[in-house]
């Protein structure tokens, strides 16, 4: 097409006149991949400078003409020299009366924006061609008379043959058609010569799909594109044969001095049409198939579907029998129910008409001439009443490779499939199996069903029994939980009992010394006093006052010490469940925190040999209670310097904190390379009076206490690890957050 819109405008030029160029961008692309030359003025002034370097058509814009339009559209024609160019007026803001003076002022057509771009450039083309085609021979001002293609020159011709779609001419004043291309007619099955014997009535049908005349409907388009619009509707037009084609059709005014031409583009919508009925048909079969609806209308459906993609087609489906031999009549809603019903039982076979053999070989089978093929002999008489004379079939599979059935396609006249009847054979297969496997496998499950409601029955009442059995054996296990409850009970009090019996006996013990200690200094001292007395009556010597103070300050001393001792002993009792009085909460810096607290147990660390490292970040920080955290790791450290190293002399204590990858975590380590605990008494080293070294100075507190502060007001856990042996040693590891729980304040 562009190689012809060259050789007919010979890179015509075309000028553009407007203040808009995104209105006219696309158009000023169209004109481009057409092969025409072009220019772009941004006001009237401009315009003539372009123009007087030639133009072939001038495009102008309403709002830069003002309102002397003729004045305007005579200056720019005037610029080139040329009075004839053909001018076109177009206005965003169309009215009848601008109409009016644009016709006045003799221009070629009025465009209402905003525009197509292709349909405009389409009407340009018109323009260029027509007015090569009279410019030499321009058209008297006498009555009109009928427009001989000829008298276009090969330019307009040249164009109907390029064009992709069908292409007329009309001649409005004579009722004529007076010029088309090829393709309209191959569309209208007529040679050119019968095209042009009629004008545009008898291309189409009396009567439209919507019931309108089309007589009615073309006089009405007509009108509206000699009033300078470019139609587009769609219509039916009237083959040949007089079958239906729906067609979109396309009319534009082209300007000739004189005369009323109207160039039509129809555009056969027939294949869309059938395309998108195929695809809404298959939704809907699909659909159908989905909701389960029954096989017979599903396959109905189908094959209608496929009658309407292919003109005289009548179809039918067959479907096998369960034992493979013989088939039965599914649908076939065109063909005679005569003909249906003498197919039906018929045993499959090598030569069994095309279904039947199709269905054997399992392969396609087509038969283009029923009279003569040898595989319906025996059934010709049975077709020829019916005017069937060609059947096409194939089998239908399912997922499993069996043959379910076929498909088949019959005519009332001898023909071979084409590339088209193919794919609908493939499309309707497709859709076929896909049902008739849905029905099977819906038939299949209902026999499952009904087994398997048997089976439930069966399986309820055997539950049944279980059940009553369950009954039975939960009541006598129900009774023998609630006297293992009651038995739990009483050893659980017992155990209690046991613990508080021997706590309450370490407790005594504990307190036993130094309270008898201060009771034997008491008696003693109450003894040596009544002595006193009495040598004070008979007369009392300075020795014997000496040594009785000499002993009283001796007696005051061990009284002091062991009532100390028990009031510390009764303190750590006090501390079961208590922390420092100093939990005020701070932001603290872990390593600095931790080198002041271990100052005051430099002094008992050096006199037990004992070497203790820190390996604590110096950015680590807290924001938590420092007094409860120093109070457990004293309670730690004291308990190693208690237990871990008795018996040996010397060993390492180790402190060692990392924090975790997002900040939130802190993990706290004291370790030691003591002698271990061993494991029966590390599963209850948090217990509390729980120590190995009772009646030793041991009150067994300290862990618990240390268990309560880091689950509680550190809100953190603490884990205890420990090894005998050679590589003996235990570790303590606390992990804390960063920041304390709020709920955990004391």
């Amino acid at each position: 097409m562009n190689q012809l819109i060259s050789s007919i405008a010979d890179r015509a030029k075309v000028l553009l006149v407007s203040n808009s160029p995104n209105d006219v961008r696309e158009l000023l692309y169209v004109l481009d991949r057409h092969n025409l030359g072009t220019g772009l003025a941004g006001d009237v002034d401009e315009g003539v400078e372009l123009a007087a370097g030639g133009t072939d058509l001038i495009l102008l814009d309403a709002a830069l003409a003002g309102s002397n339009i003729g004045a305007t559209c005579m200056r720019l024609r005037n610029a080139g020299g040329r009075h004839s160019v053909p001018l076109l007026l177009m206005s965003a803001t169309p009215s009848a009366e601008e109409q009016g003076r644009s016709v006045g002022a003799g221009a070629s057509d009025y465009i209402k924006m905003p525009f197509n771009a292709r349909d405009v450039a389409e009407k340009i083309l018109m323009e260029l061609a027509l007015h090569k085609a009279v410019a030499s021979a321009p058209l008297a001002a006498a009555p009109p008379r009928p427009l001989h293609p000829q008298t276009l020159e090969v330019n307009y011709h040249s164009i109907l043959a390029g064009s992709p779609d069908a292409v007329l001419l009309f001649d409005i004043d004579n009722r004529l058609l007076i010029d088309a291309n090829h393709l309209a007619e191959d569309l209208f099955g007529m040679p050119l010569a019968e095209l042009l014997q009629g004008g545009m009535e008898p291309l189409f049908p009396k009567v439209q799909d919507d019931g309108r005349a089309s007589p009615q409907l073309l006089e009405e388009k007509i009108r509206d594109t000699l009033q300078g619009k470019i139609v587009v509707f769609r219509a039916s037009c009237c083959h040949r044969d007089s079958h239906p084609i729906a067609c979109e059709i396309r009319l534009m005014r082209l300007s000739v001095p004189g005369r009323q031409l109207v160039h039509a583009r129809i555009i056969d919508l027939t294949e869309r049409n059938l395309a998108e009925a195929m695809r809404s048909g298959q939704s809907t079969l699909l659909e159908m198939v989905a909701k389960g609806a029954p096989l017979t209308p599903t396959l109905n459906q189908l094959l209608l579907l496929i009658e309407g993609q292919s003109r005289g087609v009548l179809c039918s489906i067959m479907l096998l029998d369960d034992d493979g031999l013989h088939m039965h009549s599914a649908a076939g809603p065109s063909l005679p129910p005569e003909y249906m019903a003498l197919l039906e039982g018929v045993a499959i076979g090598p030569g069994v008409g095309s279904c039947g053999t199709a269905m054997f070989l399992r392969e396609p089978v087509v038969v283009s001439d029923i009279m003569r093929d040898p595989l319906w002999a025996p059934y010709r008489e049975l077709a020829a009443p019916f005017g069937l004379r060609a059947c096409w079939s194939r089998p239908i599979f399912g997922q499993d490779g069996a043959v379910l059935g076929s498909f088949a396609m019959y005519y009332r006249e001898v023909r071979q499939p084409d590339a088209r009847d193919l794919e609908l054979i493939d499309t309707a297969t497709d859709l076929a199996g896909i049902a008739i496997g849905r029905m099977r496998h819906e038939r299949e499950l209902q026999r499952h069903r009904a087994h398997l409601e048997e089976l439930v029955a069966e399986r309820t009442a055997a539950l049944t029994q279980a059940k009553e059995h369950s009954e039975q054996t939960n009541c006598e296990l129900a009774a023998a939980l609630e006297n293992l409850s009651i038995t739990q009970e009483e050893l659980v009090r017992r155990d209690k009992l046991a613990a508080l019996g021997a706590l309450v006996a370490g407790i005594a013990h504990e307190l036993n010394t130094p309270i008898g200690n201060g009771l034997v200094v008491a008696t003693t001292m109450a003894e040596r006093t009544r002595e006193i007395q009495a040598s004070f009556l008979d007369g009392l010597r300075r020795s014997e006052l000496g040594a009785y103070l000499t002993q009283a300050s001796e007696a005051d001393a061990i009284m002091l010490r062991n009532l100390q001792r028990a009031a510390d002993l009764v303190s750590s009792f006090k501390q079961i469940a208590v922390d420092r009085a100093s939990s005020q909460r701070r932001h603290f810096l872990l390593r600095q925190f931790i080198a002041e607290l271990m100052l005051p147990m430099s002094t008992p660390l050096k006199a037990a040999g004992l070497h203790l490292t820190q390996d604590v970040p110096d950015g680590l920080a807290m924001d938590s209670y420092p007094g409860p955290l120093g109070q457990v790791l004293s309670n730690l450290l004291e308990n190693c310097l208690r237990h871990a190293f008795e018996g040996r002399s010397g060993g390492k204590i180790a402190i060692t904190a990392r924090g975790s990858d997002d900040g939130q975590t802190i993990t706290l380590s004291i370790a030691d390379t003591g002698v271990g605990i061993a494991a029966d008494a590390l599963a209850h080293v948090y217990d509390p009076f729980f120590t190995t070294k009772l009646g030793s100075g041991g009150s067994g507190l300290g862990l618990h206490v240390a268990h309560n502060i880091v689950t509680g007001v550190l809100g953190g856990h603490i884990d205890a690890t420990s090894s005998t042996g050679a590589d003996s040693g235990t570790t303590f590891t606390l992990q804390l957050p960063a920041a304390a729980p709020q709920s955990a304040a004391p």
